[in-house]
Order: structure tokens, then sequence, then C-alpha cells
């Protein structure tokens, strides 16, 4: 699957919005990558993960476990896991610090790849990885389906991707008079309380 083809079954399931939309990071976009609409689907979701897999064997070779977080990164990291024939866990906030549980554990010598939905700043996925460094295991690298930072976010080990977008995002002291003038909508989850 090519990155137009990528872009093209988020286009399709329309999950590329428009608008002025406050991040998971906190900073302030013109565009969002609603990938639940993707994800809703089963067919379209194993379309992306498979192809998502077949970047991972290419870049890290065989990996037996996927470490994703939550809530975003569950469903990719089980369906990339499947097609990896391997297995998923995640990883999820406990007093605001990524943890395993649920007893999930990375076996010693088990070789990693942390899969996340979307990449901006990299938080989520540096969170993540220093989740899973606290355990035995290797960590490979990480992928993810869109990097819309445009390759520029630095996670401090390799970064696989379907779609390399550079999607504008701001400060909220920072915004362009259009994206100011729009009422803004927050889609993400890192906030939420469960």
């Amino acid at each position: 699957m090519t990155s137009d083809e990528a872009l093209d079954e988020f286009r399709s399931a329309g999950a590329l919005l428009e608008g002025h939309f406050i991040l998971s990071s906190g900073l302030h976009s013109p565009v969002f990558l609603q990938k639940m609409f993707v994800f809703m689907d089963p067919a379209r979701t194993e379309r992306v993960c498979r192809a998502l897999a077949e970047r991972i064997t290419e870049a890290y070779g065989a990996v037996d476990y996927v470490v994703s977080p939550a809530i975003g990164g569950i469903v990719p990291g089980y369906e990339t896991a499947r097609h990896l024939g391997c297995k998923a866990i995640f990883v999820e906030r406990d007093a605001g610090e990524f943890v395993l549980r649920r007893g999930f554990s990375i076996p010693e010598n088990a070789r990693v790849v942390m899969v996340e939905d979307i990449v901006t700043t990299g938080l989520s996925s540096r969170e993540c990885l220093a989740a899973i460094g606290a355990h035995p295991g290797r960590i490979l690298g990480a992928a993810c389906l869109i990097d819309r930072s445009g390759g520029k976010a630095d996670l401090g080990v390799p970064l696989v991707s379907l779609v390399q977008l550079d999607i504008p995002a701001y400060p909220a002291d920072q915004l362009p008079p259009d994206l100011a003038a729009m009422p803004a909508v927050k889609p993400g989850s890192r906030n939420l309380t469960t």
C-alpha cells in the first residue's frame, strides 16, 4: 500500500477533518485525523494494519510483541500484531503515567515494537516507550499509521509510518487569524478519565 492509498483510506472513511481542533498534545490544528472512523470498518482497518505490518517487517524483522498506548493505539496495535503473528498488549494511564496493567508483561529478550495510531509531537509515543523500557525485552523501534509531524517527531527510536504528513500545529497563543476565528473542538482521548 502506498502512502497515497493509505491516506485515501482515511479520506474515504470521512476521517480527514478540517476546522479548528485542539489535539491531544494541546496544540491547535486546522486538520484532524479521526482514526476511529477508519477503525469502525474492520475491512479498512485490516488493510491499513496489514500494510503497516509489512513496513514493520521490512524495517525491524521478526517481532514478538506489539505494545500500544491506550486508547487510540489498541485497535491498530492488535490488528497489526495479528498480521505480524505476535502478541498484542497495551499500556494505559495509572495516576497519569503509562504502565502495563491487566497482568501484561514483556518477557526477557522479546523483540518489541511500539505501534501507535497517529504521531504528532511524539509525546504519547515517548511515554509509551518509557513504560516499555521499564520491562525486559528489546525495543526495536516504533510504527504508526500516520506521522503528522512530517518526520520531525523525535521518539528516541526509529519510526516507520504508512503516511508522513507535515500538518501545521500551533500553540494556543500563536494561532493564525483564520484559525483563531473558528471555534475549537477537542476530539482526542488523552484527558479521558476511566
